[in-house]
């Protein structure tokens, strides 16, 4: 597995929008949510996910193929060098789609299978959405994202990092949710980020009955 993405890809001004940290603030909350004593992160990039995790007291280490991303393991995703539930979560954000589909398949498993209580992923979606921020007197702020109508599925073509996207032809929402079903880990949900809805987040657990939440899936 060869890197895609140099390291110069990381700076500041082009990598880390504000849109991104919207995304960096739901993968640690998602990642809390399981009360991990021991989390692995796949394709660290820049490290912000860990820097940020460390002040809030989670243990992330980490793992890529690059070297020059100083991870705590330089592994294959395909093969990683941990034992059967070792690692409480194990999460990947904006990774698999880097891989062919069918391989990407074959890196989540992999997840699963070292992780002990759950995984988290966030992939891109494609699907077109209109934000939209409704003020409800004496309720609050309710955050909604409105599919736009009449819009076909726009095929993939592959630009040298993505192999393929969420909503693009032949990779349907519910073509990936079926497909990503591995035995004895549970979809507990799946959503979009509102300031930055292109991540879609999914988060899987391998013990259902003490899960965060159940199942919602928008836009």
């Amino acid at each position: 597995m060869k890197k895609q993405v140099d390291k110069d890809h990381y700076k500041f001004s082009e990598y880390l929008t504000k849109a991104r940290w919207a995304s960096v603030w739901h993968q640690l909350d998602e990642v809390m949510k399981f009360k991990p004593a021991r989390v692995l992160e796949i394709g660290p990039g820049p490290g912000i996910f860990k820097s940020s995790a460390k002040t809030f007291g989670l243990n992330v280490e980490t793992l890529d193929v690059d070297p020059e991303l100083n991870p705590d393991y330089v592994a294959s995703i395909f093969s990683m060098p941990f034992k059967d539930n070792e690692i409480d979560v194990v999460c990947a954000f904006q990774v698999l789609e880097h891989l062919p589909y069918d391989k990407s398949l074959q890196a989540f498993a992999e997840m699963v299978r070292i992780s002990k209580t759950g995984v988290v992923i966030s992939l891109p979606d494609a699907k077109r959405v209109w934000p939209m921020t409704i003020h409800i007197p004496k309720i609050g702020v309710a955050n909604m994202l409105i599919p736009r109508p009449f819009l076909r599925l726009q095929t993939h073509d592959f630009d040298g990092e993505h192999y393929w996207e969420i909503n693009k032809l032949g990779y349907a929402l519910d073509k990936l949710i079926k497909d990503f079903k591995v035995m004895d880990c549970q979809l507990i949900r799946t959503y979009r980020v509102f300031w930055n809805p292109y991540h879609r987040f999914f988060i899987f657990s391998k013990q259902v009955e003490n899960s965060p939440s159940s199942t919602d899936k928008t836009a």
